[in-house]
């Protein structure tokens, strides 16, 4: 099977793997679509994302749909051709998590996550025409969400549960900072869980326009001079750019919260921070999810619609362009997606 591996910094390639096997309590699963994150870019350009470095070759990917091969010894309650996603976590050992992280698998001190290198052996991911999962990862798509979509899940899944930290937004007006795809799929989740009036702000105008059409009110246009509005009672910082810190924090209202979805530096970098604690605000940080995977399809079958955010679309045979695109601010690019397989005959 063809599969996307990244060999080191700058150094992909379409590899032919093995096809895999499924055995007991797992499922083969036939890949269609995958979305490319900025994880899968850090691999390629860096050799690494945050503090995952990496060690070895390792296949990319994440946001993974497709449709199911084969059933491993004692699955049940899934056939065979039923179309999916998958929850990319597995935590690893069986320790309680202290009381104060009751039910945040998220924050399971070990994890393994399609397409990291956190852990060694590095975990891959979906980014193959085959691939075997654990069936507890599964999550059958809505019989209108088709599989291109259902690749967007697990990003759909990061801005739930973004919002999820936050509280109940409903009628309040947030402000979501970076338009990148976390972004504008973080202004849809606002807008679907009530929040009266989103502003988004970026420094790209072909980010501004997708966050418009994921429902965003009003935009903020940064690349211009203009600066963010004041007094927000809750913010969104989405853009990861520690250079944006100041100017997020100074939009917050006093007493307000601020929530960090997009991924800070590992390394040590210069930020202005003292409205932190002069206006008292809260910080929340924002890690992946735990099952919002389950809100974000039950949102798109009610009608969410995430094609938006799609602005590319590569075969995996091209995976490098892809990659390439989505790594360039200057491209207009927001969610880039790779066609995985050819589509089964019939499907959607």
């Amino acid at each position: 099977m063809k599969s996307v591996v990244v060999h080191g910094t700058g150094d992909l390639r379409v590899d032919e793997r093995p096809d895999p096997v499924p055995g007991a309590g797992e499922v083969l699963l036939a890949m269609e679509w995958g979305g490319i994150c900025g994880s899968d870019v850090g691999y390629w350009k860096h050799g690494g994302t945050g503090t995952a470095v990496l060690k070895d070759p390792l296949v990319l990917g994440h946001e993974v749909a497709g449709r199911i091969a084969a059933l491993g010894k004692g699955v049940t309650g899934l056939t065979e051709g039923q179309p999916v996603t998958v929850h990319p976590a597995t935590p690893v050992g069986d320790e309680p998590l202290p009381d104060r992280l009751a039910g945040r698998t998220n924050l399971h001190p070990c994890v393994r996550y399609f397409g990291s290198a956190a852990l060694h052996p590095h975990t891959d991911g979906g980014f193959s025409e085959y691939r075997v999962v654990r069936a507890g990862q599964i999550r059958p798509l809505p019989e209108n969400v088709t599989t291109e979509h259902g690749a967007l899940a697990e990003p759909l899944a990061v801005a739930m549960h973004a919002v999820h930290r936050a509280g109940d937004v409903r009628g309040k007006t947030v402000l979501v900072n970076g338009a990148g795809p976390i972004g504008a799929l973080v202004v849809a989740a606002a807008k679907h869980r009530g929040a009266a009036t989103v502003l988004a702000a970026d420094l790209s105008a072909a980010s501004l326009s997708v966050a418009r059409a994921m429902g965003a009110d009003e935009t903020v246009d940064l690349s211009s001079g203009a600066a963010l509005p004041e007094d927000v009672e809750l913010v969104f910082e989405a853009s990861g750019a520690a250079a944006a810190l100041g100017p997020v924090l100074h939009a917050t209202a006093r007493g307000g919260t601020v929530v960090q979805v997009g991924n800070l530096p590992g390394a040590a970098v210069p930020a202005a921070l003292g409205d932190l604690v002069t206006r008292e605000i809260t910080w929340i940080g924002s890690y992946r999810f735990v099952e919002e995977i389950d809100d974000a399809l039950l949102a798109m079958h009610q009608g969410l619609d995430v094609s938006p955010v799609i602005s590319h679309r590569f075969g995996i045979d091209r995976a490098a362009e892809a990659l390439a695109v989505a790594a360039d601010r200057t491209s207009g690019s927001s969610k880039v997606m790779l066609r995985l397989a050819a589509t089964p005959p019939g499907a959607v």
